[in-house]
């Protein structure tokens, strides 16, 4: 084997090695991610917690931004009306932003 193909040899050797480690932190991330979002949705069913539309500052909601994105972090501007954050429930509509209060429903936003 010439020079150049034990270099390449290795180098996708030490790629494949990277990947490999990589799959259960990401395996932990998305396990955490899951059993989070579940316990919320558990809270939400008891009535301890509450879906509040509106009042997310960019990228920091919690699930559902509209078309085109995934869950958590996506709301692409401050107040996105359809998206959410998980509040103590009865704090929603109290909470204010520059266009009102939050809503327990997605609302329209200005762009």
């Amino acid at each position: 084997m010439d020079r150049r193909s034990v270099n390449s040899a290795l180098a996708s050797s030490l790629a494949s090695a990277l990947a490999l480690l990589a799959l259960p932190a990401r395996a932990s991330a998305d396990e955490a991610m899951d059993k989070m979002m579940k316990e919320t949705g558990d809270e939400i069913a008891a009535g301890k917690k509450e879906k509040c539309y509106g009042v997310a500052l960019k990228g920091q909601n919690d699930c559902k931004a509209g078309a085109g994105t995934t869950c958590a972090g996506t709301n692409k501007v401050d107040y996105q009306g359809d998206a959410f954050k998980v509040v103590p429930a009865g704090t929603c509509t109290t909470m204010k932003t520059p266009f009102g209060p939050g809503s327990l429903e997605p609302v329209k936003r200005p762009s």
